[in-house]
């Protein structure tokens, strides 16, 4: 699977021929701006139904098991049912497409001028979650995403993900 940019997303890919009947949202569970625009997206009306999986996870790593996980949690991935992959401004794009009463602004978004004002707010969004993610150093637990997580009281601890496919790579250093 390689991943669609927001420019060869808006070529035309036989629609006829390789329709897209479900779209899912990978998002990071512990981003509050994640959480709050996973649960705006299940509010609206979805011409094409949207499922959402937490990134990282092991269901995730299970239904995708040859995406990079780890890019998951750095940037909105959205998955088609035939297998497309569309990551950053393509992923937002193809969500709002999904849905009902955004489905002409995503048409707008995707042509060579939309998709930098899309990537522009994607880019917007990362710096804010960086933001708030350099805040949850101050007292809480923070998990990593690869196994690892940090609590004030423990310190460091590592639980490596299930290796039920035998492909589990080596150990990561902190």
């Amino acid at each position: 699977m390689r991943p669609v940019t927001a420019a060869s997303a808006t070529r035309d890919r036989d629609a006829a021929r390789v329709p897209v009947l479900g779209l899912t949202v990978l998002y990071d569970a512990h981003c509050s701006l994640c959480a709050f625009l996973k649960k705006w997206l299940a509010g609206q009306a979805q011409l094409v139904p949207l499922r959402f999986v937490p990134a990282g996870s092991e269901e995730a790593a299970r239904s995708y098991p040859r995406l990079d996980h780890r890019a998951t949690l750095d940037e909105i991935t959205v998955v088609g049912d035939a297998g497309q992959v569309y990551q950053g401004a393509a992923a937002w794009i193809v969500t709002l497409w999904a849905l009902r009463d955004f489905r002409s602004l995503a048409h707008r978004l995707s042509t060579p001028t939309g998709a930098r004002l899309a990537r522009g707010a994607t880019l917007a969004a990362a710096k804010w979650r960086e933001a708030q993610s350099s805040r949850r150093w101050g007292g809480g637990a923070y998990e990593w995403g690869d196994g690892w997580s940090y609590h004030p009281t423990a310190g460091w601890t590592f639980e490596p993900p299930a290796c039920d496919s035998g492909g589990c790579t080596t150990v990561p250093s902190r």
